[in-house]
């Protein structure tokens, strides 16, 4: 069999990658001459698979939509800020997720809660996790259009498959009647199921005065604060500090 008949069949096979390897043996002969058959044979198996590997991560991060192109390597973690290394390894881990753990981000504006949280959701992606991220408002604002078009219950289905789903910005408005019971729904079909970040400016201790309606509060809280693991970030707004070095 010649060779475009081979990369023919393995095109049809969806070994695309291994086919892109194989060109590059056929065209550098004298570097993988002294290689075995089997040597050869797994090279180009490898090539496939980290190929692969890295296509599911791009599309599990495009996916995720997460506010910012944030990655664990760059995480500030300066004494002022409250930040320890050992506990944030221990969620980088992923362990959280496997348990179907909650995370709760607090602190002041600015102080790196949303780097944080998509740090964390573009690492659950590169452990080849589902990740979805919004601001509060906007995840509120397509459920109001679900309730309209009739799409509430796919959208709730959908959200309840996320490994991992992301509210940034949470308590920046009180929630009404309909906001919270929405967020119950969602908060439901995930609880013991799968994880869920918060970030927010106000502590976790205040929340409850964010929703009207006591049952409702006492529900969606529960499901959100047990098992979480909590974070509160301090010191300066990273802005103003990221701002300050650049001028040094």
């Amino acid at each position: 069999m010649n060779l475009p008949a081979l990369q023919e069949q393995l095109r049809s096979l969806r070994l695309g990658y291994f086919c892109q390897a194989l060109e590059q043996q056929q065209s550098r002969v004298t570097t993988y001459e002294d290689m075995s058959f089997e040597e050869r044979l797994g090279l180009l198996a490898q090539h496939e698979i980290l190929c692969r590997q890295n296509t599911k991560i791009k599309r599990l991060v495009s996916q995720a939509k997460m506010r910012l192109d944030a990655h664990a390597s760059r995480l500030d973690y300066r004494l002022e800020r409250g930040l320890r290394k050992d506990k944030v390894a221990t969620l980088l881990s992923g362990q959280y997720l496997h348990y179907a753990h909650n995370i709760i981000i607090t602190g002041a504006t600015g102080c790196g809660k949303t780097y944080l949280a998509c740090a964390l959701g573009q690492q659950a992606c590169e452990q080849h996790h589902t990740v979805k991220y919004y601001r509060l408002g906007q995840l509120l604002d397509e459920l109001n259009i679900g309730h309209a078009d009739g799409s509430y219950r796919q959208q709730l289905a959908q959200l309840a498959k996320k490994k991992l789903l992301i509210l940034d910005d949470w308590g920046m408005e009180k929630l009404n009647a309909r906001q919270a019971n929405d967020l119950l729904d969602v908060m439901e079909d995930r609880y013991q199921n799968a994880s869920t970040l918060i970030a927010s400016q106000i502590p976790a201790t205040d929340w409850y005065k964010l929703i009207s309606n006591p049952t409702v509060a006492d529900a969606l809280l529960d499901r959100l604060l047990h098992n979480s693991h909590r974070v509160e970030l301090a010191g300066e707004s990273m802005r103003k500090l990221d701002q300050s070095d650049h001028l040094a």
